[in-house]
């Protein structure tokens, strides 16, 4: 064997060798990469049963329903929408102290058999002028923010979307999921 060729066969092993090491990592973190929702994503196209996504959008107004849990632990059910859709959620465990009815909330959880989002963690708004990225984009497809006009609008005004308020183009369209 030439020199040559002895060259081009080690070239040829370190490719595949790199090539299968890319292959496997990336096969690795498909199961663990989490892609963001709102309402309207999941009215459009539902997420694959057991597959963790993050769910983003406004608290709805008057949703709220606290309650204990069959293990005794605190839990939550309320509605997220994004001004064309809404999903009922639920989650057990102590919510943010920033949690609020009309506020952004970013939730990490499934969907569950019923058709609502079981959330295992609740993320809300840390300052009155924070607005997760997620929900601001949520909220701009949605027609409900433009950044155009100005800054993000106080999160009190946002909430257009009270359920006797709602745009006559979501209260039929919605995924209630409840």
């Amino acid at each position: 064997m030439t020199r040559k060729r002895r060259r081009l066969n080690v070239l040829l092993l370190c490719g595949l060798g790199l090539g299968s090491a890319t292959a496997l990592t990336l096969t690795a973190f498909q199961d663990n990469l989490v892609f963001f929702r709102s309402p309207s994503d999941i009215a459009r196209e539902a997420p694959p049963p057991n597959r963790a996504f993050r769910l983003g959008g406004l608290v709805e107004n008057g949703s709220l329903q606290r309650e204990a849990g069959p293990d005794g632990r605190p839990a939550a059910r309320f509605r997220v929408t994004d001004g064309a859709s809404t999903l009922s959620v639920t989650y057990a465990g102590i919510l943010p102290d920033l949690f609020r009815e009309g506020q952004g909330v970013v939730a990490l959880g499934t969907m569950g058999p019923d058709g609502s989002f079981r959330a295992s963690e609740v993320l809300a708004r840390h300052d009155e002028t924070y607005m997760p990225p997620e929900v601001a984009d949520a909220l701009k497809r949605s027609g409900h923010w433009n950044p155009a006009e100005g800054g993000a609008p106080p999160a009190a005004s946002w909430n257009r979307l009270d359920p006797e308020t709602r745009p006559a183009r979501a209260a039929g369209g919605g995924s209630d999921g409840g």
